[in-house]
């Protein structure tokens, strides 16, 4: 079992940078892939980004790609999303998700098992 707790969102203008953490409990954070997600009012949950349960593989959305990084450490049990160049279509409810024990990075909701409650971002213009 894992339980998964987010933080790092606020209020940020548009071009600032953001860092989101997402803290794991349980033995078995570093043996699946974790991936981020957002939901913004009135809007469908999107795919974010994912990584690899040893940081091998990273995969972005392309509306983020090339200002969101997505890192994990397996020691400390915790994924990060560093956000930079932020726009206002990027506010939304930023939720982290694991996946079992030798689960792949993918973008589908379906590959996640556990997930977190979110943390709000808001980006304003």
């Amino acid at each position: 079992q894992v339980q998964l707790a987010e933080s790092g969102g606020g209020l940020v203008q548009a071009g600032g940078s953001l860092r989101l953490s997402c803290e794991a409990s349980g033995r078995t954070f570093s043996r699946g892939a974790m991936g981020w997600f957002r939901q913004a009012p009135g809007k469908e949950r999107e795919f974010v980004c994912a990584i690899s349960r040893n940081s091998g593989s990273a995969y972005y959305a392309d509306s983020v790609k090339g200002r969101f990084t997505i890192s994990r450490d397996n020691v400390k049990n915790t994924m990060y999303l560093q956000m930079n160049s932020l726009k206002p279509e990027d506010t939304a409810l930023y939720t982290c998700a694991a996946g079992r024990p030798g689960s792949s990075p993918v973008q589908s909701s379906y590959g996640y098992d556990y997930w977190g409650q979110g943390t709000q971002v808001t980006v304003s213009s």
